[in-house]
């Protein structure tokens, strides 16, 4: 079954706030199970407002779980540390555990923040928490994950291989404890606050490619806190179907914009112990909540991920995180479309390409976008790039370059020849600024012997545009962006005047593979006198 759920950030004791806007999403969108609170419950000022709860004088619209206190002010609410009801339709869930609910669903729980203490604080947990709401679980041989998981702080380096996370660092924000508790219970959803912050990284995913079995990704949603004056989200809704009751096909489904696991140190370590476990056979010893007692009852039944200290020509291009087209060696590459293979990349024809010579320099081994490449990949996709140049000068053309960090996950670079004559390089310039105005995309201008990586960290998403004169565009992608655009921009009045090509894929609908291959022999024979790696 479908279950409906909210999941909501810091309330600081606004219950009427948080309340009125639950019912109001009720009334728009139909009812939902659950609401389930992270981060402070309470605040300073929650006396008068709570005790209408606690008597009984109001009650909360749907059943609300809670996690504990975050600091010594706010403990004296939670008057039993193990879990209980705290007023009609409101359940502190407990320190630690995992709650089962009627429908199957499981919900992994930790309360408090990090401490080194021995014992923690009422408001804290500690290495000995982690470690033994984790093993109450992985002894289970049979154990795949769970479906939520509740913390009050962030999982410190989240934000890694992802989407930005704004103005929060995830290499100092956050709990090292919580990452290594996420590493290993492999929550489909995981929510977190306490940061003032609305946050939904990327989805990641939870096995190695080509070495493990597939297995389902993992959602990191950070909510703000309820009725902030900067209108940041902090309510979330979202369906979702016990793991349990899934078909495991539709369970272990990739969706395009997945990323590697932010917690790879904590993951390899959590596949040691869970080993290790399971070798023991320990007899299971869990924490959980039946939803059929209102009374909850709880019985018995770090790795800051490190940088490559190597120097960067060392580097080793990382495993694909799924099937990828673009990696030479992948059966799924299209390699009819393939003209000229490097030592360390390679050119291929676009598949739907806009132009019969829109080609494509891309990297033989993963790598994800150009911030990424080790020294020696950046030094061939230069001598690629001069090739190109001189080839498409000699056909009376200029090319434009861009590569979109967004939803891929293998490095495109996209290099389209315009007319010379017909498109100087202010001409192309002026089309993708004004096309990103009209948009609200910010595309600024920087330095022509300036690299990207001094503007832009690995892992943060951008579009970026470069002229075969060496003068770039750049946009850094904060929300969403057009998939489509420098093609768009490419395609319009201003420059080739092909809007009907805008999208590959009608471009590439109907294209039969002997088609392609005959086009990209014909490109291989004239880029023949140009191409380096015949000579190298």
């Amino acid at each position: 079954p479908l279950s409906r759920r909210l999941a909501c950030g810091d309330v600081e004791g606004q219950l009427e706030a948080l309340f009125r806007r639950v019912r109001a999403i009720q009334g728009k969108s139909g009812h939902f199970d659950m609401l389930l609170c992270v981060g402070n419950f309470f605040g300073a000022t929650s006396e008068a407002e709570w005790a209408e709860y606690r008597t009984g004088a109001k009650k909360a619209p749907i059943p609300t779980y809670v996690l504990g206190a975050n600091d010594q002010k706010t403990v004296s609410y939670f008057p039993d540390v193990s879990g209980c009801e705290l007023a009609e339709n409101i359940t502190y869930l407990g320190r630690r555990g995992l709650y089962s609910g009627a429908s199957g669903l499981q919900i992994a729980y930790l309360s408090g923040t990090e401490s080194q203490d021995e014992p923690a604080p009422d408001y804290s947990f500690n290495a000995r928490d982690v470690s033994e709401l984790k093993t109450s679980l992985l002894s289970n041989p049979d154990f795949k994950g769970v479906d939520i998981l509740l913390t009050s702080p962030w999982p410190r380096d989240v934000g890694t291989f992802a989407n930005s996370a704004g103005e929060i660092d995830t290499k100092k924000c956050g709990s090292k404890l919580v990452s290594d508790l996420a590493a290993s219970l492999k929550p489909r959803y995981h929510f977190a606050a306490l940061e003032k912050a609305y946050y939904e990284r990327l989805p990641y995913r939870n096995h190695t490619v080509l070495q493990e079995t597939p297995q389902h990704v993992s959602r990191f949603i950070a909510l703000a806190d309820v009725g902030n004056t900067s209108k940041k989200k902090y309510l979330y809704a979202f369906s979702i179907t016990p793991m349990s009751l899934m078909d495991p096909a539709e369970l272990v489904k990739q969706p395009q914009d997945v990323t590697e696991n932010p917690y790879q140190k904590s993951r390899k370590e959590a596949q040691k112990t869970k080993a290790r476990l399971c070798a023991e056979e320990e007899p299971a010893c869990q924490f959980f909540f039946d939803l059929n007692k209102h009374q909850g009852k709880k019985r018995p039944s770090d790795g800051k991920e490190t940088g490559n200290s190597q120097p960067k020509q060392a580097k080793k291009p990382p495993q694909p995180t799924g099937p990828c087209w673009f990696c030479l060696a992948s059966p799924d590459v299209e390699k009819h479309l393939v003209v000229s293979i490097g030592t360390h990349c390679y050119l291929a024809l676009a598949k739907g390409g806009l132009l019969p010579d829109h080609v494509l320099i891309l990297p033989i081994g993963h790598y994800q976008s150009v911030v990424d490449l080790s020294s020696e990949v950046v030094e061939e996709v230069t001598k690629y790039k001069s090739a190109l140049k001189e080839f498409f000068r000699s056909k009376g053309k200029r090319y434009v370059l861009f590569e979109r960090n967004y939803r891929s996950q293998h490095l495109q670079l996209q290099v389209i020849p315009v007319p010379l004559d017909h498109c100087t390089p202010e001409d192309i310039k002026e089309s993708f600024i004004a096309q990103a105005q009209e948009q609200q995309i910010e595309l600024v201008e920087i330095p022509e012997h300036s690299d990207i990586t001094q503007v832009v960290q690995p892992g943060t998403p951008y579009f970026y545009v470069e002229l075969d004169t060496g003068e770039k565009l750049f946009h850094r992608i904060r929300g969403r962006f057009p998939l489509h655009f420098g093609r768009a921009v490419l395609a319009s009045p201003a420059l080739l005047a092909l809007p009907q090509q805008a999208d590959w894929r009608r471009c590439a609908a109907g294209r039969a593979a002997e088609e392609e291959a005959a086009q990209a022999r014909a490109f291989r024979r004239d880029f023949q006198p140009f191409d380096f790696s015949l000579r190298d």
